[in-house]
């Protein structure tokens, strides 16, 4: 079957589908919506539509990026927009169906937008809403909108169109069309992708292979794992577009094991590429053989690091070598390899179905394109977000993150995952490109983003991120696995209180051993944390070396907590929750607090009714309080 029969029936299913006179129900059930009960509102749905006796075309879909929303359906009625329902619950849902698909009530209430043709009364358009509006939405525009599980859906949006368009040019041609785009590894490292394939097509060597780097690691980051669930097939037809331009008959996707959703879905898309001849022998009739297989990763941090990641395939155990060699020259088994990760082999596959000026069209003068982040912390929308690059930390945190939390203010912004930098409110108006965020110290890395508010201890935050990238180094090189150690050890210290004069210099000083002499990137980029905290908030670490304060009330063994006893109504709330049993009191007595019993778990805090106001937190300072119970007369 040529290409062209295979795209007409993929468009005659889906135009099917679209104009169907049954209603369609998309659930949104990725990894994130499943964890917010996504599967309850599957079941709930059928149940519903079993007991009214309605026919409906209901599909399970991909993450769409709001993951603050989540669960979310979407529900189209013949003939009409569909909409969009966030925030569902399994009774919410069974209302829904009742309510809108029977009485015709849309439930305005409960909707998120309008997708598609014509309005709904009191629904906003989706793609006008203030989270999704400033977005530029490349390779996530399918996802949570066709079923990732079709490849007819995917071919019927222009899928595999790139690749066809690919057979017909040199591989030259195809080099130059990814070098005028501008496009640049999205891994992290920002290396120019034309430029990285141009060195493996060049290698001498009949046998090259393509690797696809999905082993996302970064602690709060998703961007890998919802494209690879909602829309596989683009990701697919990228490395297929690379093999053939290196000349690589054999690639590999590394996905780690704890994405069990996007490896059923890669092998279930692998397999009906195999029958559609995308992939195989003899590919589209071309001649040109390509196999792809998956292996599953551990889960080790390193593993990311590309040769560790090929040693990890190898039957080796992943660590670091160092380089030159690159894999370009010498890489699987001492072949010719390239690298790219999920989202560069999905925007490979948008610039050859579209063009790269179209491509290029997108982003900064030097970071072209769009970007894919994982936006979390202490945000008001959450979520999967794709934005041009050169757009603003501002931009981004409160055009389309909402601000912060609880109306409460902005603190700091790390960019690049656990081994990126923090960058604090002077830097909003920064752009996010790749120059700009190594400029402020941190890094693009694979696109983690999580920020930090008014309440968060920048010393505590470091000491976090550095017991991530110290347990996770591989331990070959001796300045990221003595370095990471004795970084570690400072911060401990500091935040217990126990911080001396010249730490914060000798945090700077090991830092920038690790980063100079460290083998791979995560020993080089382990110590941004340590020096952007101490670039931004010195004044944090001078509090907890030289005050014994930690100004942001986090470090357990530098605060306290007191009952007020102008305060206190004795109403026992705190005395009956507290876990360790650490106060004592009765009723109509002030409460007493022992310090050698608490520990420090705040729930009296939590507990105390805000009429009151009782229990106090605080670091650095000495409460004048009774030593035992008093009664509640006599204090006054």
């Amino acid at each position: 079957m040529t290409f062209e029969e295979i795209r007409n029936r993929a468009a005659s299913e889906w135009e099917a589908l679209q104009s169907s006179n049954k209603p369609r129900i998309l659930v949104g059930a990725g990894t994130c919506g499943r964890a917010a009960g996504a599967l309850g509102i599957l079941e709930a749905i059928n149940e519903e539509l079993t007991r009214l006796n309605i026919e409906a075309i209901v599909i399970q879909v991909g993450c769409m990026g709001l993951c603050y929303a989540e669960p979310m359906i979407g529900i189209t009625k013949p003939g009409r927009a569909q909409i969009i329902y966030g925030a569902l619950t399994p009774e919410l849902v069974t209302q829904l169906i009742d309510d809108y698909l029977v009485n015709g009530n849309p439930h305005s209430d409960l909707a998120l937008g309008y997708v598609g043709n014509g309005s709904v009364d009191g629904i906003p358009n989706l793609f006008e809403l203030p989270v999704i509006k400033p977005q530029v939405r490349l390779i996530l525009r399918k996802c949570g909108f066709i079923d990732p599980e079709s490849i007819n859906h995917y071919i019927a949006n222009g899928g595999y169109s790139g690749l066809v368009k690919a057979l017909k040019m040199a591989p030259e041609a195809i080099i130059e069309e990814i070098k005028k785009s501008g496009l640049r590894g999205r891994g992290g490292a920002g290396f120019p992708t034309g430029q990285k394939w141009d060195f493996c097509r060049k290698a001498p060597g009949n046998e090259k292979y393509i690797i696809c780097n999905a082993d996302e690691g970064d602690p709060g980051a998703f961007m890998n794992r919802s494209l690879l669930e909602g829309d596989p097939h683009s990701v697919l037809e990228g490395m297929v577009i690379g093999a053939y331009t290196i000349g690589a008959n054999q690639g590999y996707i590394y996905c780690r094991a704890e994405y069990p959703l996007a490896l059923e879905r890669l092998r279930l898309a692998l397999h009906q590429m195999e029958e559609h001849g995308f992939i195989g022998d003899n590919i589209l009739g071309s001649g040109f053989n390509f196999h792809i297989k998956i292996k599953e990763g551990a889960g080790a941090f390193v593993c990311g690091e590309e040769t560790a990641l090929m040693a990890s395939i190898e039957g080796k155990r992943g660590m670091p070598r160092s380089r030159p060699p690159f894999p370009a020259i010498s890489g699987l088994w001492g072949k010719p390899t390239n690298i790219n990760n999920v989202e560069t082999w999905a925007d490979v596959a948008l610039i050859l179905q579209k063009t790269s000026d179209w491509y290029a069209q997108y982003g900064s003068e030097t970071s072209k394109g769009t970007k894919t982040f994982a936006l979390v912390g202490k945000v008001d929308r959450t979520g999967l977000i794709e934005v041009p690059l050169g757009i603003t930390l501002g931009e981004i945190i409160y055009d389309i993150g909402g601000g912060i939390l609880k109306g409460k203010k902005f603190k700091a912004v790390q960019t690049g995952g656990p081994s990126g930098g923090c960058l604090p409110s002077s830097m909003l108006d920064s752009p996010v490109d790749y120059e700009s965020l190594t400029a402020a110290g941190s890094i693009m890395g694979s696109g983690g983003m999580i920020v930090a508010d008014e309440d968060t201890c920048m010393v505590d935050l470091t000491k976090y991120f550095l017991t991530f990238t110290q347990a996770e180094s591989c331990g070959k090189c001796p300045p990221c696995r003595v370095g990471t150690r004795q970084m570690l050890g400072i911060l401990e210290r500091i935040t217990r209180g126990e911080g001396e004069p010249g730490d914060v210099e000798q945090l700077d000083r090991i830092a920038t051993t690790v980063k100079q002499g460290s083998l791979c990137g995560l020993g080089q980029t382990a110590p941004n944390p340590v020096l952007t905290t101490i670039r931004y908030f010195r004044d944090e670490y001078d509090a907890h070396i030289n005050e014994k304060r930690c100004p942001s009330l986090i470090c357990k063994d530098l605060i306290s907590f007191y009952i007020l006893p102008d305060k206190c109504q004795g109403c026992m709330i705190c005395l009956r929750n507290c876990p360790v049993e650490a106060i004592s009191g009765g009723k109509r007595l002030v409460h007493v607090i022992d310090q050698d019993k608490c520990v420090k778990c705040g729930t009296c805090l939590d507990v105390c009714p805000p009429r009151f106001a009782a229990v106090a937190k605080v670091s650095g300072e000495q409460i004048e309080v009774p030593s035992q119970p008093v009664p509640i007369e006599t204090s006054a």
